[in-house]
């Protein structure tokens, strides 16, 4: 069964294409916010419904374990949105890490710039009940989608306030900047996955939807990989789903075009 109708990147062809058929060498590198799930007002305004779930366990399944969350969120806070199940996966953008074997890394310590940032930025919070200050650990994010007429201000804050910090980065995101350390991105997160078992040999596949996830497409573009932007805006991806509901749809055809019952229905494995 060939794979659904989409676009290819726009630095490519527009015209329609059909993404390869789901192979059983395929390694699954997934982004949560805008691709797993739709954008919410806030982090928190977000829930993880059994039949993504399901799907993830039984991608699991058909390729070995070869499937991995990359996320901007840290570790635990994707744990409990996922419970019970718990994949490998990198937080914070990379700074985080957990393997296949459930070994975690952190690539990063607390920066005393990143507090005095947070305390320089609680003021302007303050007069904008609007704007949400998200602390992550090893990262800081600010997000601005309910007063976007702000977005310019904060850029060009956060821009002075960066630019003398030779050991932090600015990563801006959908109505979102955020405040990460100098060295990893999602890129390089999966290049390290991939020199690790179950992913050693496989052809990854990586979707995402925002900026951040461009690190992440040109790496799998370099290993002849399958780089898929969910939404329009110009990328490096190869090819192209509309929305969140398009990836879910596409996933489950993946899920069972790699690991059929004889029924033809999914396999009901339980999340663990």
């Amino acid at each position: 069964m060939a794979g659904p109708v989409i676009q290819r990147g726009e630095k490519n062809s527009n015209r329609p294409a059909v993404l390869p058929k789901a192979q059983p060498d395929w390694a699954f590198f997934l982004d949560i916010d805008g691709t797993l799930l739709a954008l919410a007002a806030t982090p928190a305004g977000v829930t993880v419904d059994s039949g993504l779930k399901q799907t993830l366990v039984q991608l699991r399944t058909a390729t070995a374990g070869a499937i991995a969350l990359i996320s901007g969120r840290p570790i635990g806070e994707v744990d409990r949105l996922f419970a019970p199940l718990r994949l490998p996966i990198a937080g914070q953008h990379g700074m985080e890490r957990r393997d296949h074997d459930g070994v975690l890394h952190r690539y990063a310590t607390p920066s005393r710039r990143l507090d005095e940032i947070r305390n320089r930025l609680a003021p302007l919070v303050a007069r904008h009940p609007g704007l949400l200050l998200e602390e992550k650990g090893l990262t800081l994010a600010i997000h601005y989608r309910q007063v976007p007429s702000l977005g310019g201000h904060l850029h060009r804050l956060l821009r002075e306030w960066v630019n003398s910090a030779e050991d932090l980065r600015l990563q801006p995101g959908k109505m979102v900047v955020e405040i990460i350390p100098m060295g990893r991105d999602k890129g390089s997160t999966i290049t390290q996955f991939m020199s690790e078992t179950p992913f050693r040999g496989r052809i990854p596949v990586f979707l995402g939807d925002d900026v951040t996830d461009e690190y992440g497409f040109s790496v799998v573009n370099a290993m002849a990989g399958h780089s898929i932007k969910v939404g329009p805006g110009r990328s490096a991806a190869r090819w192209r789903l509309p929305d969140v509901h398009a990836v879910r749809s596409w996933l489950e055809q993946c899920a069972n075009t790699l690991a059929p019952t004889e029924s033809g229905e999914r396999s009901r494995e339980p999340a663990k």
